[in-house]
């Protein structure tokens, strides 16, 4: 009898696991997911395990808080090395984000497959960039049978970042929220365009990288980054054709000789850069102004008309190229055309999309005029 209850007992089970591996395998479905270069990627959804590069307050905005719990590890650099009081931010309300295990980053070669490999993700997702610069890397990953999803916000193209926010999305399986998320970046970017005046003056506009301190000229940007943002609210970027490059330092006396409307230093919370441009959660607008100042006491500022007429301005690098990108592009656009943007308020803007879709409050100064 008692042997008889046990095959009993077994059989049970068996059925029982059969049952719940047939159902396992119904929830399971391969999807094909299209990336912000246009490639058809095939992958098992819902995922369970997640790898991710770069785009980490986008990813945050579309999957979530919740969608954390599944990314096994990140590349560390350009988040807590690059960002570290954001990071900071951020790791007090995602548990496993302090301890995350570390992928290394393209820039300074740490970036490692065998990493991504060992930690058996479900998918990757990678910046554009990272995938252009990794092309051994990537391969090997893929062979290893790990698909590679690819998102750019770097290109400052309308459609990448919609085609970057919808394919996280699918990804997460967090889809009606991503393209909640793309409608409003569409909405708000088309109605910035929208209000441009057709018939305006073309101000100038001169950019730098407000992080060494006044007395060592950062970089101003063409073409990329504030350059891009500058020539799409038809303004002129001072930087187009005087660089070598996408961005590097605008001579001086070129500056000053062209007399831009209007200037914009970018800040940050930087570490070790004690004279930089402070902006970000842990700035105050009296230590905003105070960083700013010393960049406009430079020799021949003061006979500008960006100074003189109090155009000169902080804002937080860290939001070009990005998902929230729209509210930089509010705050240039309201200085460059303020009748047509004069009931904009991108500051209300930037608060709403924490408070929306991010897990952490909105604080501190990211966006300021030097003179109130």
């Amino acid at each position: 009898m008692l042997i008889k209850n046990i095959w009993m007992l077994l059989a049970r089970l068996s059925v029982a696991w059969l049952a719940w591996s047939v159902m396992g395998l119904a929830s399971a479905a391969t999807i094909e997911v299209t990336d912000a270069l246009g490639r058809k990627v095939k992958l098992t959804s819902p995922v369970q395990r997640v790898a991710l590069n770069f785009n980490f307050e986008e990813f945050t905005a579309v999957a979530g808080k919740e969608g954390w719990s599944k990314v096994v590890g990140i590349s560390r650099t350009p988040w807590e090395g690059w960002r570290p009081v954001i990071f900071k931010r951020y790791s007090e309300v995602i548990p496993n984000l302090q301890a995350m295990p570390d992928i290394g980053h393209s820039d300074d070669g740490t970036f490692s497959a065998e990493k991504v490999i060992a930690l058996k993700p479900d998918v990757l997702l990678i910046a554009e960039w990272t995938y252009k610069a990794l092309e051994t890397a990537r391969g090997q990953i893929e062979a290893a049978g790990i698909p590679i999803v690819v998102v750019d916000y770097n290109a400052q193209l309308l459609d990448r970042h919609l085609a970057s926010t919808r394919a996280l999305g699918k990804v997460m399986g967090t889809e009606a929220r991503a393209e909640e998320l793309a409608k409003l970046y569409e909405r708000e970017y088309t109605n910035i365009i929208a209000r441009i005046p057709k018939n305006a003056t073309r101000k100038k506009v001169y950019v730098e990288l407000g992080q060494a301190g006044a007395e060592t000229v950062g970089n101003s940007y063409s073409g990329t980054m504030w350059g891009k943002i500058i020539t799409t609210l038809g303004a002129e970027n001072l930087a187009d054709g005087k660089l070598p490059g996408p961005w590097g330092p605008l001579n001086q006396e070129a500056v000053i000789a062209a007399d831009p409307d209007l200037v914009f230093f970018a800040g940050s919370s930087w570490v070790n850069r004690p004279k930089a441009v402070r902006t970000g959660y842990e700035a105050t607008a009296d230590i905003t102004r105070k960083s700013l100042e010393a960049y406009v006491q430079r020799p021949g500022y003061s006979s500008m008309k960006a100074v003189k007429s109090g155009e000169v301005h902080a804002i937080e690098h860290g939001l070009c190229r990005t998902l929230f990108d729209f509210v930089a592009m509010q705050y240039i656009a309201k200085r460059l055309y303020p009748e047509a943007f004069k009931d904009v308020d991108p500051d209300a803007s930037f608060r709403s999309y924490h408070e929306k879709y991010l897990p952490v409050k909105y604080a501190g100064v990211w966006m300021l005029p030097l003179k109130p």
